[in-house]
């Protein structure tokens, strides 16, 4: 589990608040870690072609803009 929890980017407390918010009364362990993995697969390839759509228009910085086109 050290391995992971080095590239750990969410906190596990902050899925289970949006499972709760969302309607869960209690969440597993193993549900607050799934979504996590799936947000963050999920954020990892918005940011890569956020990069891609910053280079392209000939900047080193990603831009907001970059970042909502890149999650259509």
């Amino acid at each position: 589990m050290a391995a992971n929890q080095s590239k750990r980017l969410l906190p596990l407390a902050a899925m289970e608040k949006i499972l709760k918010q969302c309607g869960a009364e209690r969440v597993s362990d193993k549900a607050k870690v799934a979504l996590k993995n799936v947000i963050e697969d999920i954020a990892e390839e918005i940011a890569e072609n956020a990069v891609k759509l910053a280079l392209h228009a000939g900047r080193k910085t990603v831009k907001a803009g970059d970042v909502k086109l890149a999650a259509k």
